[in-house]
């Protein structure tokens, strides 16, 4: 990422295309924490930060970019919009009920659970976001796939997620 004879679209389309999916393999069942939202921004910057290396002010000094200007050059693209990625439920949702991954976004655990607050599922975390971006009866909108892609999409640039 520090190679010279590469300009910086080319070290961004390499991040894009090899280390994000790395990074986010299998990310479409991720319950994220904050804290793992965190992290992941935190490496996200390291990377750009790489990419874009240190500026100059106004008084010549250098001094590494903030954390706005690093967003710029990528569009509010970040990897956290990109694992939350909601495309995922349309296609769970327009399952026959005999596939896993239906029974499974519809399973119930029965038993005794640990002591302490119970971790979030995937499908209370989706819904969180479909709340935040103030869409109702996604349960339907999720069965027509032309509906739901447009969904997906506008969660990819939705500035609450």
């Amino acid at each position: 990422m520090k190679s010279r004879p590469l300009n910086r679209s080319s070290k961004l389309k390499i991040s894009k295309s090899l280390i994000r999916p790395i990074v986010t393999y299998r990310c479409e069942a991720w319950t994220l924490t904050n804290r793992d939202e965190q992290y992941l921004r935190i490496s996200e910057r390291r990377i750009l930060r790489k990419i874009f290396g240190p500026m100059q002010n106004e008084d010549g000094f250098w001094r590494i970019r903030m954390n706005y200007e690093l967003n710029d050059p990528i569009r509010n693209a970040g990897i956290v919009r990109f694992v939350k990625r909601m495309a995922w439920l349309g296609h769970v949702m327009r399952m026959e009920g005999k596939r896993i991954p239906e029974r499974v976004l519809e399973w119930k655990p029965t038993g005794r659970r640990n002591r302490g607050r119970p971790r979030k599922r995937w499908i209370e975390d989706i819904e969180e976001d479909v709340q935040i971006m103030g869409i109702r009866g996604w349960r339907k909108l999720c069965m027509e796939r032309a509906e739901w892609k447009k969904i997906s999409e506008k969660a990819k640039t939705h500035s609450g997620l």
